[in-house]
């Protein structure tokens, strides 16, 4: 470009989220994917009707007193780490 130039100081425009989509000949844009999530919950479904999910939660407790505190604390680092939840619908953020 020349200096100058009108169209240097102009902001490239970037497609909207449905013109990506229609342009993008199938692609996934965003942080989700349909596909994914369809697969995910036909999996899930799957799962729950064909397995024993209680023994499957049975068998995922803690063995012993010093397993519970090594997973509590596990999970206790793990929040540490997560973004905090505002669930609050008053939050013009969401």
């Amino acid at each position: 470009m020349n200096p100058g130039d009108p169209k240097k100081d102009q902001k490239e425009e970037k497609p909207s989220g449905q013109q990506q989509q229609q342009g993008g000949a199938g692609k996934q844009y965003g942080e989700g994917s349909y596909s994914g999530t369809r697969q995910y919950n036909e999996g899930l479904k799957e799962h729950v009707q064909n397995h024993d999910i209680e023994k499957e939660a049975r068998d995922a407790a803690p063995r012993s007193a010093d397993e519970e505190r090594e997973m509590e604390e596990a999970e206790r680092e793990a929040r540490s780490r997560a973004k905090p939840a505002n669930d609050s619908p008053e939050d013009p953020g969401r």
